[in-house]
């Protein structure tokens, strides 16, 4: 089993809060693939964990055929809506329904991590790509880059206890586990850079509902309660409530781009 059955019931349980507040926050690295990746109208492309498609709509404007898929039915289904011309579909990351050498270009922002076995994930966004096809996977940066990090201790003090060797959020983070898996996988040129990545919210009930639409604090609420979970989120975003009330977490993504 891979982690469609689980990750899709937890990211679908507030679609419109993370399509609209939570999602956007990934704009910089979303920025960073389409600068250093020749992404057209003769490019066809695939975003693996693509969400409700804010990614896929800034591909499919530079004129790219545009696929996603996501473990969650509820994102899909947003996706389509922002996206109408694109194809998007649920499925499992780690077994594509796809066939072989299919893309030009494969993408995971922020869900390679989310995987049973990154991997098989990894392993399956090769066999789709076409030879000399283009992967970008973005993740965490260092821990002690990331202000973030901060809100996923308290909200991970809410969450029951992981099994023995279960992976952390920033665990493909940490001695370059995410770069030693891609190469694992056959990919080459293997080229990292870490990047800014701030998240600004306009006032603190913006905030936490954006950061309480991810998939994580759905398992949070689930092992807890929500008023639980809201009133731990309120208070961690605290030492980042700027004068104005703005609620601004400077952090870093890490971004991986390889070829097949």
């Amino acid at each position: 089993m891979g982690s469609q059955a689980i990750q899709g019931n937890l990211w679908g349980q507030r679609p419109q809060d993370w399509g609209q507040i939570q999602e956007q926050t990934g704009l910089a690295g979303y920025n960073h693939v389409l600068q250093n990746i020749p992404i057209n109208k003769s490019t066809s492309l695939l975003d693996i964990g693509c969400g409700t498609g804010y990614f896929c709509k800034m591909a499919a404007h530079n004129g790219a055929t545009v696929t996603g898929i996501d473990a969650s039915e509820a994102l899909i289904a947003e996706a389509k809506q922002r996206v109408p011309k694109a194809t998007f579909q649920t499925g499992e990351m780690e077994e594509l329904p796809y066939a072989d050498n299919t893309f030009d270009v494969v993408t995971g922002f922020n869900s390679f991590q989310y995987a049973a076995q990154t991997q098989n994930a990894l392993a399956e966004a090769y066999r789709v790509l076409k030879p000399g096809g283009k992967l970008a996977a973005m993740i965490w940066g260092d821990k002690q880059d990331c202000e973030a990090a901060t809100y996923l201790k308290a909200v991970g003090s809410l969450l029951p206890p992981p099994p023995p060797g279960a992976p952390g959020p920033f665990a493909l983070s940490e001695d370059e586990q995410l770069q030693k898996i891609v190469t694992q996988a056959g990919f080459k040129n293997i080229q990292t850079t870490d990047i800014p990545g701030t998240w600004q919210y306009p006032d603190a009930e913006t905030a936490i509902r954006g950061l309480i639409s991810a998939g994580p604090v759905a398992r949070a609420i689930q092992n807890t309660s929500y008023q639980q979970v809201y009133d731990t989120i309120a208070e961690a975003i605290k030492p980042y409530t700027q004068p104005n009330g703005q609620v601004v977490y400077h952090n870093k993504f890490r971004i991986v781009i390889a070829e097949k």
